[in-house]
């Protein structure tokens, strides 16, 4: 084993990586950027090197920055968690080539899954079954809106260097193809510098089901299946294993065909074979098709974890250094079931959004895994992927692990960003993922009912109330005392846009009287709790100066009105387009004195790996264009200003 590596990676994945390592007497180092220099797997690690600047091409994908670090440190081989360098075969070379060890597979197993045509065409040969599609090196446009025609529509665009979404489009008639193909080629050359395409045949209930495998360059076993169907944006929310409505018959085929694949590369490490999986009619053997291999550990990892007993990243560390395979097929088993819901900062109502902000408070339910990269007072920055945590759990059964993954979303508390914690919570408790009936258009079909904004029930409400009077805590002996009648105070409070106002009437040192909204709440607090009308009230926190109520997976903000100071900023209008995130503009697609429709693109902004389209919110004219293409821009500035025509 060895005695001291380097962790190529930050945020999570690197506090799992240092938390296996740790079990098993390994030293860790980490390397870190300037936005990274208090982060939790810096502070976790037993030793830290600054790497650069925030950017990630100035920091974590500096492959010789992240080597010298690993040579000056003493450590004998370079763990490169997941995304960044995690799948750059040039950065294996240059590792081995410095005298250590790349915890993963080769460069030459990269390279070979690295572009979807080249892998798609080795499945074939080794007998995987692929879906139907055009691979070809032929890129011109013509060309490949024709094998979209021969295809037959729907399809999907695919990046061949893809990943994650991005640089996918689906087309479903032929009038769309040329700008759909335009718009999936930028996106990938702005994420993997290769412009390239493929087109599939789109499946109509398409599950995504992928296989864990794991070899040691010269075999290999699979670890059974996830389901990962659950996606918004071609990105995974929940995940689970096994794959619900599985039959024995379907998971050896799709583990046979896994270990097919990676044996025919030589594969040494963990990897995950994707498969596409007709769910039309339930589950057949004969109706999944090989997707894409990753040739790292997954996000989703700890799901398999779960169900097998095992530690993934031991076992990455145990054959890396050496060994044999840990165990055989028949050695692993599965045993109840697992999820992994993925929690995000970002804003769900405003389409998934990737979101900002310092963490004023951040608690996870007890009894759940809870892996993640920060902590209350960190920032989640705009410079990397903004995910808070995964959080994951294991029953006997699905039902009971499902029970245990809702109750889990609704007891994690978040506060100072907005995050998709609500969102998850809708959905766990949607009837038909509840009863296995999943397919990755599951959340676009039930995006409304997913995305609704619960009504704020006047519990949630009172809580923040008593909070902002000073009350919570509970009182002193003599609070609201009065000769004739208890003191009546009025509150006020601001949440959004909106004001609530309040009276109080303290009745003792542990009880009180609000009214709000024409009711009248009677509020007694018993053995340091607050009960609200005979319920228990929600829990709570003060930070950045508002109050913060939990309440079922949400989070209320309030802030405090001082009755001395009511003055408010006036609201933009909807005559300026903002930007939604801090971002790059990538293009403007409008011009002062154009006239545009309701829904019209007017630019590309492109944040978080990804281009968001902007669109007019009404018709108008363009006054304005406020930012040029190439231009770094903020949350919040202004892009284009539109006026009514003359």
């Amino acid at each position: 084993m060895f005695a001291k590596i380097l962790i190529a990676n930050r945020g999570e994945i690197a506090c799992r990586v240092i938390d296996s390592a740790r079990r098993l007497g390994v030293a860790t180092v980490a390397v870190y950027s300037d936005a990274d220099r208090a982060a939790r797997h810096v502070a976790l690690a037993d030793e830290a090197v600054h790497i650069g600047g925030p950017a990630p091409a100035d920091s974590y994908l500096k492959g010789g920055e992240i080597i010298a670090a690993a040579l000056a440190t003493g450590a004998e081989a370079i763990h490169p968690g997941y995304g960044f360098l995690s799948e750059n075969p040039d950065f294996v070379d240059a590792v081995e080539a410095a005298g250590l060890v790349f915890i993963g597979p080769s460069a030459r197993a990269i390279r070979a899954m690295g572009l979807k045509d080249a892998a798609k065409a080795l499945m074939e040969k080794a007998g995987v079954p692929v879906v139907p599609g055009y691979h070809g090196d032929n890129q011109d446009d013509a060309h490949l809106a024709g094998a979209a025609e021969a295809i037959g529509y729907p399809v999907l665009i695919k990046a061949v260097a893809g990943g994650g979404g991005k640089g996918m489009r689906k087309v479903d008639r032929a009038e769309e193809f040329d700008e759909k193909l335009q718009s999936a080629r930028g996106e990938a050359r702005t994420a993997f510098g290769n412009d390239a395409v493929l087109i599939e045949k789109f499946v109509a209930k398409p599950r995504h089901i992928e296989v864990q495998v794991f070899g040691d360059g010269t075999d290999a076993v699979h670890l059974f299946e996830r389901d990962c169907s659950l996606q918004r944006r071609h990105q995974k929310v929940i995940e689970e294993a096994p794959a619900p409505g599985m039959t024995e018959a379907m998971r050896a085929a799709m583990g046979e065909a896994a270990v097919k694949a990676a044996r025919a590369i030589g594969y040494k490490g963990a990897g995950t074979v994707e498969f596409i999986v007709d769910g039309s009619q339930g589950l057949h053997r004969d109706r999944f098709w090989f997707m894409e291999m990753n040739t790292r550990l997954q996000v989703e990892h700890p799901v398999t974890e779960a169900v097998t007993g095992i530690d993934l990243v031991e076992w990455q560390l145990r054959v890396a250094a050496g060994e044999a395979l840990p165990a055989t097929q028949q050695d692993l088993t599965l045993t109840g079931h697992a999820f992994e819901a993925r929690l995000y900062a970002e804003d769900v109502p405003a389409g998934f959004l990737p979101a900002t902000g310092t963490l004023s408070h951040l608690a996870f339910a007890p009894g759940a895994r809870a892996d993640t990269g920060v902590r209350t007072g960190d920032t989640i920055s705009p410079w990397y992927d903004p995910m808070i945590a995964k959080i994951i759990v294991h029953g006997p059964t699905r039902a009971a692990a499902l029970q245990q993954l809702s109750r889990a979303l609704a007891e994690t508390q978040v506060a100072g960003s907005v995050t998709n914690l609500a969102f998850l919570g809708a959905l766990a408790r949607h009837p038909g993922f509840a009863a296995g009936d999943v397919d990755t258009g599951l959340i676009e079909r039930d995006l409304d009912a997913l995305v609704a904004e619960p009504e704020l029930r006047l519990p949630v409400k009172v809580a923040a109330v008593l909070a902002a009077a000073g009350l919570w805590q509970g009182g002193e002996a003599l609070t609201g005392f009065s000769l004739w009648a208890p003191l009546r105070r009025k509150i006020g409070l601001k949440r959004g846009d909106d004001e609530l106002s309040a009276l109080v009437a303290v009745t003792g040192p542990d009880a009180a009287r609000v009214e709000l909204d024409g009711m009248l709440c009677l509020a007694e607090r018993r053995d340091g709790s607050w009960w609200i009308d005979g319920e228990k009230a929600p829990a709570l926190v003060r930070a950045g100066g508002l109050i913060h109520v939990f309440c079922g997976g949400s989070a209320a903000s309030f802030a405090p009105l001082d009755p001395l100071d009511r003055a408010a900023a006036a609201a933009e209008g909807g005559d300026v387009t903002l930007s939604p995130m801090p971002g790059l503009v990538k293009a403007v697609f409008v011009a002062p004195g154009q006239s545009v429709a309701q829904g019209d693109r007017l630019a590309i902004l492109e944040a978080m790996k990804m281009e968001h389209t902007l669109v007019a919110g009404r018709d108008g004219v363009v006054a304005e264009v406020l930012a040029a293409p190439g231009t770094q821009v903020e949350a919040g500035a202004a892009l284009v200003r539109l006026e009514d025509a003359a």
